[in-house]
């Protein structure tokens, strides 16, 4: 057996990746990681790589921010896990400091650990405290890889896992890239494109809806936002059928976009409110908020979640040090300002290079898709793959979403504490990759 002191080659490492470890997706970026800090991380052979992904689009405060390496240090010293039914301080005091940052009535908080786990349960309790069992979601969503979170799951992972639950229903994601129903004039009819959907939800329901889930921006579908007005009308629909509304904030959520709640824009309050990675800061933490009377309903019908690192202290500790780095840097405010800085230089990559179609998003969550022609929209799949690469060996960590009939989309999301200079460093090595693989096509 090897000891952990011993340091393995790089041929080593390799070596026991390929013999170990369980492939979960698409290929490991070739690239042995050994520390990173702020908006960078570092390989083993001296390289620094901008990291415009903030690791899985969940370290807003940037690599081991020094408050969050601290809280960890003095949590994991005095209290770091209990039994499920035990409280601690640091458990209550993020409860409510997340219902003091949303508007009424979501004031009662569950704390578990993944974007799936907090979607799971967020599910099963609109499941129960409405006695029916149907999930809507959109065409291109991303809610997880578990039981409901995958069932709610479009965009990906449906294909060779045997029948999901019956009663889960996709309607029509809002692209005002592709449009599929237009106006007179060509622009992008959501109204009509929305009652259709639910047409067809009611036509397929056995009269058993539920819920709806959505992101109010669907990052791993292509970092898709809905038009404004949408959300509102979305909602009204849930209401008339007697569904509750549960908005996903995995990625959105806590000023990646400007706002501290992205569906704060469209003037609504979700049934149920889910958070996660930005909440952990790129610790495993999670929640789900929904009001006092929708807590009552499924806490008097039984409601039972019990997980292994439910109320867990040491993340609640460090969910209350990226409330507190938030709130004293306004990086709702810087989100909102770096934003405008990287969306103009996503703008001029634009004007630039014909290969991008579109730019979009807002904050410091943004798109640029890429095209083969601009006219027909056709998708550079390929292309994509190639610029990422060659990204890659300029110093650019970027992900890019590659879904049938979308081309390739690369999902921007740098922490909230990068630098001007630091998004423009990025902006140069992207519009170098750019010029380098449309050359070499």
């Amino acid at each position: 057996m090897t000891l952990m002191s011993e340091q393995p080659t790089a041929e080593r490492f390799w070596s026991d990746a390929e013999r170990h470890l369980v492939r979960y997706g698409g290929p490991f970026t070739p690239e042995i990681i050994e520390r990173a800090a702020g908006s960078f991380v570092y390989t083993a052979d001296g390289r620094r790589i901008l990291d415009f992904t903030s690791g899985q689009m969940s370290a807003i405060l940037g690599h081991c921010h020094p408050a969050i390496v601290a809280t960890v240090q003095q949590q994991v010293a005095s209290l770091d896990h209990l039994f499920s039914g035990m409280l601690s301080r640091p458990v209550v005091d993020l409860a409510r400091r997340l219902a003091e940052s949303l508007p009424a009535p979501l004031d009662k908080v569950l704390l578990l650990t993944t974007g799936a786990e907090s979607n799971e349960a967020a599910i099963r309790m609109a499941k129960l405290v409405t006695g029916k069992h149907e999930i809507v979601a959109f065409a291109r969503s991303w809610h997880g890889m578990t039981g409901a979170a995958a069932a709610a799951t479009y965009s990906a992972g449906h294909q060779g896992y045997g029948p999901t639950a019956p009663g889960n229903f996709a309607i029509p994601t809002p692209n005002p890239y592709r449009p599929d129903f237009t106006t007179a004039d060509g622009e992008f009819d959501w109204r009509r494109q929305l009652d259709y959907g639910f047409a067809m939800i009611d036509a397929q329901s056995s009269g058993s809806l539920a819920a709806c889930i959505v992101e109010p921006i669907l990052s791993s579908g292509g970092v898709i936002e809905p038009p404004p007005g949408y959300f509102a009308a979305l909602a009204g629909k849930c209401r008339e059928r007697g569904m509750l509304l549960i908005v996903d904030e995995a990625q959105t959520g806590l000023c990646r976009t400007g706002d501290w709640y992205a569906f704060q824009r469209d003037g609504i309050v979700p049934d149920i409110l889910t958070l996660s990675k930005t909440l952990g800061a790129g610790l495993p933490l999670a929640a789900v908020i929904t009001s006092e009377e929708i807590e009552r309903r499924a806490h008097e019908r039984g409601y039972l979640f019990y997980t292994t690192h439910v109320s867990d202290p040491l993340v609640a500790a460090v969910g209350n040090t990226v409330l507190d780095v938030l709130q004293s840097e306004r990086l709702d405010l810087r989100a909102r300002e770096l934003g405008a800085f990287l969306r103009a230089g996503l703008l001029q990559l634009q004007q630039r290079h014909q290969v991008v179609g579109d730019v979009r998003g807002r904050g410091l969550m943004q798109g640029l898709e890429l095209v083969v022609d601009r006219a027909t929209k056709q998708g550079a799949d390929a292309l994509g793959a190639q610029v990422t690469r060659r990204c890659l060996a300029l110093g650019l960590h970027l992900n890019v979403v590659q879904l049938p009939g979308m081309g390739g989309t690369f999902r921007i999301a740098p922490p909230l504490t990068a630098t001007r200079e630091e998004l423009a460093l990025g902006l140069e090595i992207l519009d170098q990759a750019l010029g380098d693989a449309t050359a070499a096509a």
